[in-house]
């Protein structure tokens, strides 16, 4: 599938009405993830602004560097380091108080355990504290079930960072075992 999005990316150059197959393939799943990051209002300004920049940037695509669908996480994640006052503040006041009366998000059994709108409160708190890059690579594993090399292309960042940040992030949760051990059953099926 990865082969046919780069193609149409590549056809959108001549045909601009092309990349709506791109859009129809992977908004929803942007939508979402950018929603249990941010809440809807958020996510809706976000995707759309994620989709708009990849369509006015698409000629920098390098489908050598990575997949598309890694490419829109990245494009996505920089979106939402504008919102990411408003994702502290979240965390933060979930682990204040807790999960009681949130909206349930996604089904998954590792986004409920990072979801901000069921995690629990020494959880929220956690992720309050994690340094940003080390927040996202979690987050784009957990939440995006993205692959550590797909991961590595949405953060411009090296592979190996990828595991040594989700390391770190293991031993840092540690405490929470359960959505430790969840985390690394899900994400050893990816490498």
């Amino acid at each position: 599938m990865w082969h046919d999005d780069a193609q149409q990316v590549e056809l959108s150059l001549r045909e601009p009405e092309c990349f709506g197959a791109v859009f129809d393939r992977y908004f929803r799943e942007i939508h979402g993830y950018v929603a249990r990051r941010l809440g809807r209002d958020a996510a809706d300004d976000v995707a759309a602004e994620t989709f708009l920049t990849a369509f006015r940037s698409r000629r920098r695509f390098d489908a050598s560097r990575g997949t598309v669908r890694a490419w829109l996480y990245g494009i996505a994640t920089n979106h939402m380091s504008t919102y990411h006052r408003q994702e502290m503040r979240a965390y933060r006041g979930l682990a204040r108080a807790g999960s009681q009366g949130v909206e349930e998000g996604h089904a998954d059994r590792v986004a409920e355990r990072v979801d901000a709108g069921v995690v629990g409160r020494e959880l929220a708190g956690a992720l309050a504290k994690l340094p940003r890059g080390d927040r996202e690579v979690l987050l784009l594993i957990a939440l995006g079930g993205l692959s550590h090399a797909d991961v590595a292309v949405a953060l411009g960042i090296p592979y190996g960072t990828v595991g040594s940040r989700l390391n770190r992030v293991r031993k840092k949760l540690r405490g929470l075992a359960s959505v430790a051990g969840e985390i690394e059953r899900e994400d050893s099926g990816r490498g």
